[in-house]
């Protein structure tokens, strides 16, 4: 995927966590882990953690596995990359 050729907005958020267990969303310092099998968000929750400024999913986003890192943090960085 490419984000500078594709935007995924809050209509798009389903469709693109479909297969995540765990959602990781940092900025700055601040950091929110969501479960999406044990205690999902709501899709308000979702939209604050994940969507940025213009409505568009935030960068960097990466997906390990099941695991997605969305934003930056360098506290979620050091969770996620030790």
């Amino acid at each position: 995927m490419d984000a500078r050729k594709e935007r995924y907005g809050a209509d798009d958020l389903k469709k693109f966590f479909t297969d995540a267990t765990k959602i990781i969303a940092a900025r700055g310092k601040k950091t929110v882990i969501f479960d999406m099998k044990k205690n999902p968000p709501t899709r308000e929750e979702l939209e604050k953690a994940v969507l940025g400024p213009s409505g568009n999913l935030r960068a960097p986003t990466l997906k390990m596995g099941k695991t997605y890192l969305v934003g930056f943090g360098e506290p979620a960085f050091e969770e996620v990359f030790g």
